[in-house]
Parts: structure tokens; C-alpha cells; sequence
């Protein structure tokens, strides 16, 4: 068995199976993706919970592990070569398991480059924007009374939602009949900003019917409704 005393950060978050995978997280928009992706693909883990409230991911074990201090992290006992690997940055960790799993990414070149195109797509239009939407619409930006700043985050998502949108046009998920990591990691932002955020009315949903239809789908699939609750908030 796979010794994982040696990385700090299960100093802070024991391993209770340290045969499994370890996730480090919390159920946020970034979060979800990779407890998603774990129930999706049936891999055995063990969540923790990086408690925001108690400045967990400023925690020197946390950084440990994750120097940027952001959520998801994950410690795989079993990493290439039969080595521990510890990966951040969900859009990473996303294509690491797929390739682990041999789930949810094409096999062939050009499906597989063009599945990591919409996932940066994801990682650097939806999810930047759409955060940018909460702030200004629902914590201290809402109270700002210049409201540009707000409308300018709303256009640009407004426009990422079109090109989505188009996309999905004749299509059942991002990259047509086969559901992909592009998906989980894009869907549970389209959810956030209209749940959470509250900001649906404030994007125009309504004008977007594939993306809606598709998210549909999404949040209907029984690894999703687990996945996003995990790791459990305390």
C-alpha cells in the first residue's frame, strides 16, 4: 500500500483509505467538476473539505499541494508508473482522470484536441466571466453604484452563451452524442449562474434554448446530483 505520509497535506487531512485517490475540495462551480467526474467514472476516492470559512486553502498543508491556493486538488496514490501524482487546476486534474479512467474523452486525435479546446473554452471564458457575473450581482460588487462594470461581465457571458448556444445546436452534448469532460465542466458553471448567482434574468436565459436543454440533461444524470453535494459542507 501506498504510503502518503510523506505529502504534508494529509497531515492536516488524514487519509482514512489511502488506497484511493484523495480530493480536496469544495462544492463550488471549479469544485464540482472533479466529484463529478469521480462518480461519473466510478474511480474510488475519498473526499476532504477545504473550508473556506476557516481559511483551510491558505493552510500551509493546503499549499502544499495546491501553491496557488485554489480548489480542487487531488493526491492519486496510484499515479503513473504506479507513483503518487498530485495534480491542481480542475482542467488538469479533469484530463488526467479521463486518460486514467479511459472515460468521457474521444480516443481519437482530433476528437480528443478538439474535447480539450471546449474545455478551455470552459477554463478561460465561461468560468472567469461567469464569476465576474456573481460578484458584481450577488456579494459586495451588487452594492456598486456605477453598474458598468456589472454590464460589461453580462455582455461578454451573454456572448459565451450565444457561442455555446450555437454549438449545441442539433447536438445532445458539447462534442454531439458522446457526453465529455467538456460537459462537466462547463455545465455546473451554465447551473451556478442562474442558480447561485441568481443572474438567469440578468443574462437572458430564456434566449439560450440549448443551453438549457442541455442542462437539463445534465443536472438530471444520478453522478451529477451526487457529485455536486460533494465534498460534504460542514
Amino acid at each position: 500500500m501506498t504510503d502518503l505520509s510523506t505529502f504534508p497535506i494529509t497531515q492536516k487531512w488524514p487519509a482514512q483509505h489511502p488506497d484511493r485517490l484523495q480530493l480536496y475540495s469544495l462544492p463550488t462551480p471549479n469544485g464540482v467538476k472533479i466529484s463529478i467526474m469521480l462518480e461519473e467514472t466510478g474511480l474510488p476516492y475519498e473526499p476532504h473539505l477545504v473550508d473556506f470559512g476557516s481559511h483551510d486553502q491558505m493552510s500551509p498543508e493546503f499549499l502544499s499541494l495546491s501553491p496557488n491556493n485554489k480548489i480542487p486538488a487531488i493526491l492519486d496514490p496510484n499515479g503513473p508508473g504506479g507513483q503518487p501524482l498530485a495534480l491542481f487546476e480542475s482542467g488538469a486534474i479533469l484530463i488526467y482522470l479521463a486518460e486514467k479512467s479511459g472515460q468521457f474523452m474521444p480516443t481519437d486525435a482530433a476528437g480528443r484536441y478538439e474535447t480539450i479546446q471546449w474545455l478551455m473554452f470552459q477554463m478561460g471564458g465561461i468560468g472567469p466571466m461567469f464569476g465576474q457575473v456573481g460578484f458584481f450581482n450577488k456579494f459586495a460588487g451588487k452594492d456598486y453604484e456605477d453598474k458598468r462594470p456589472r454590464d460589461r461581465y453580462v455582455a461578454e457571458s451573454r456572448r459565451l452563451l450565444g457561442v455555446l448556444d450555437q454549438r449545441l445546436a442539433g447536438h445532445a452534448w458539447i462534442m454531439g452524442d458522446a457526453y465529455t469532460i467538456a460537459d462537466i465542466a462547463t455545465f455546473g458553471w451554465v447551473r451556478n449562474l442562474i442558480g447561485f448567482y441568481e443572474a438567469g434574468e440578468l443574462v437572458g436565459i430564456q434566449d439560450f434554448s440549448n443551453v438549457t436543454r442541455v442542462l437539463e440533461a445534465f443536472v438530471a444524470r444520478p453522478a451529477v446530483v451526487k457529485g455536486l453535494g460533494i465534498p460534504k459542507r460542514g
